[in-house]
């Protein structure tokens, strides 16, 4: 675990630019082994857009934050209260992939536990590439299970199939 100074910032106009290039570098890496280059094309023009971006600035109900180590970028996270009570959905975790393997992952996760527990939410759920087994091993080490699988529509003929991922949290 870096032992450097960590800082996990909310979301600010001033970050869209730094998240949508973060956001283009971790994908491309990331993503280009599980789903085609179009589609991750598509989903960063969709994803990263001002209008996206600033439905978590000031919101109560949604959080965007950007993990900086020393001041500097290097990962983002959001989270959202779904329409069934008492449940938050952990919508995006990222972090550069020089920086895997360090804790990182797991102090973003504890944000976002914490986070829904405040919120009063009993279940934190998400939704994970099928053929993404790095990020389902890290979800299952930290409590998730596989709720269902499901086909999401995403437009101009891309789907995303995932597992829908949850756990139920300790008061």
């Amino acid at each position: 675990m870096l032992t450097t100074a960590l800082s996990l910032d909310p979301l600010t106009p001033t970050d869209f630019t730094t998240v949508a290039q973060l956001g283009d570098i971790i994908w491309r890496a990331h993503y280009s082994a599980l789903i085609s280059m179009e589609q991750i094309e598509y989903m960063l023009a969709g994803r990263y857009t001002a209008d996206k971006l600033q439905a978590y600035v000031n919101a109560d109900d949604r959080w965007l934050k950007v993990l900086k180590i020393e001041g500097r970028p290097v990962g983002y996270l959001s989270y959202a209260l779904t329409t069934t009570p008492g449940e938050m959905k952990l919508e995006q975790l990222y972090l550069l992939p020089e920086l895997h393997g360090q804790g990182l992952g797991r102090c973003m996760l504890d944000e976002v536990e914490t986070a829904a527990r405040n919120q009063g939410c009993h279940l934190l759920m998400l939704t994970v590439n099928k053929h993404n087994n790095n990020s389902i091993a890290v979800y299952r080490k930290r409590g998730f299970s596989v709720r269902t699988e499901a086909v999401f529509d995403i437009g101009n003929g891309f789907v995303m199939d995932d597992y829908v991922m949850e756990k139920k949290l300790d008061a």
